[in-house]
C-alpha cells in the first residue's frame, strides 16, 4: 500500500465564541426614548416592555448564509426568542437577580469584551481591499483548492498507540495489500482504534494537509500522528470538481481582506503591549516571564478580525 507521512500540527484557532446574539440584541434595542419610538418599530409589547424591529433586525444580521426568502420566517422565529428572554428579564428585576455580585460580574465581562472589540473592529476598518491582481495571484497558488479541486472519500482509523509503536504501524501499513489487511493486524496486536469514513471536499480539509491531499491517488494512505497515536487516513476515492476564478473571487476578497485586518490588530495589540506598563503578580510572575509578548491577546482580538481562514477557504471553494 503507498504510504505518506504528514506532520499533524494542527491548525491555530483563532476564533473565540462571541456573546449571546438574543442578549446583544437587547443592548442594540434598548437604548433611546420609548415614546419617540413609531408604532411600525414595536414587533411587540411583553407585559410593560416592548420588543422592537430594531432588535430582531440586529440579531437578523448576525445569521450568515440567510437567504431572503428566509427572512420572514427567521424573523419570527427570532421574535419569539427575545420574547422568552424578555419575560425571564421582567423576572430577573423582580427576584433583582442583576445585583448578585456573579451576574454583576458576568455582565461586566459581556461590557468589556463588546468594548475592547469595538475597539478592535475599528482598527481593522484600516485593511485595504486587494487589487484583482492580488485575488488572481491567491487563485494561482492555490491550484488544490480551486482549479485542481477534488471531493475526496476519505476512511480514517484513529489508533491508540505509543510513541515507539508509530514506526512499526507506518511499516505496517505500508506492506499491507489493503486497509482490511491492516485492520486485521490491529486486531491481532489488540491496538484499540476506532473507524469514520466520510467525503470532504478541498476546501473542508484542514490546510496544512490539503497539499499532501493533492499529491494522493485513489488508494494511497497516510499516517498522522495524532496526541494519542496515529490516524491512518486512506483515499478510497475522488472526483474532480473545479472552481473557476469568477466563481472563487468573492471569498477570495474577503479572505485576504479578514487576514489583513487580523494583522493589523494584531500589530495593534502587540505595539499596546509594548508601550503599557506590565506588571505581573503572585503566582502569574514566574510564567508571565516566560510568555511571549502578546500572548494573551483580548478575546476581541479574535473576533473583531472576521471570518477565519478556514472559514473563507470553505467559501471559496464552493460553486
Amino acid at each position: 500500500m503507498n504510504l505518506t507521512l504528514l506532520d499533524s500540527t494542527p491548525a491555530i484557532r483563532r476564533w473565540l465564541p462571541l456573546l449571546a446574539l438574543a442578549t446583544a440584541a437587547v443592548l442594540a434595542g434598548g437604548c433611546g426614548d420609548k415614546k419617540d419610538k413609531p408604532a411600525n418599530a414595536i414587533a411587540a409589547k411583553v407585559n410593560k416592555d416592548e420588543i422592537t424591529v430594531p432588535q430582531i433586525n440586529f440579531v437578523l444580521q448576525q445569521q450568515r448564509g440567510l437567504r431572503p426568502e428566509q427572512t420572514e420566517a427567521a424573523s419570527r422565529q427570532i421574535l419569539e426568542r427575545l420574547i422568552d428572554q424578555q419575560l425571564a428579564l421582567q423576572k430577573v428585576d423582580e427576584l433583582k437577580l442583576d445585583s448578585q455580585p456573579a451576574v454583576v460580574q458576568q455582565l461586566e465581562a459581556a461590557r468589556r469584551e463588546v468594548l475592547a472589540r469595538a475597539y478592535l473592529e475599528r482598527v481593522g476598518e484600516r485593511a485595504v481591499k486587494p487589487t484583482p491582481e492580488e485575488i488572481r495571484k491567491y487563485y494561482d497558488d492555490k491550484p488544490a483548492l480551486f482549479r485542481e479541486r477534488r471531493v475526496y472519500s476519505i476512511q480514517e482509523i484513529a489508533v491508540e498507540a505509543r510513541p515507539e509503536q508509530v514506526a512499526e504501524l507506518s511499516e505496517k501499513l505500508a506492506a499491507s495489500k489493503n486497509i482490511n489487511e491492516f485492520i486485521e493486524y490491529l486486531k491481532a496486536k489488540e491496538f484499540r482504534f476506532a473507524g469514520n469514513q466520510a467525503v470532504r471536499a478541498a476546501e473542508q480539509l484542514p490546510l496544512n494537509s490539503l497539499e499532501a491531499f493533492a499529491r494522493m491517488k485513489d488508494g494511497q494512505a497516510m499516517v498522522v500522528p495524532a496526541p494519542s497515536g496515529v490516524q491512518v487516513v486512506l483515499l478510497a476515492g475522488s472526483r474532480s470538481q473545479p472552481v473557476t476564478e469568477e466563481q472563487a473571487r468573492p471569498a477570495i476578497e474577503q479572505y485576504i481582506l479578514n487576514e489583513r485586518k487580523r494583522k493589523l490588530v494584531e500589530e495593534d495589540v502587540k505595539a499596546m503591549r509594548a508601550a503599557a506598563k506590565l506588571e505581573y503578580l503572585g503566582k502569574f510572575v514566574s510564567p508571565a516571564a516566560s510568555a511571549p509578548a502578546g500572548a494573551a491577546a483580548p478575546a476581541a482580538l479574535a473576533a473583531s478580525a472576521g471570518a477565519s481562514a478556514t472559514d473563507a477557504d470553505k467559501g471559496a471553494g464552493q460553486k
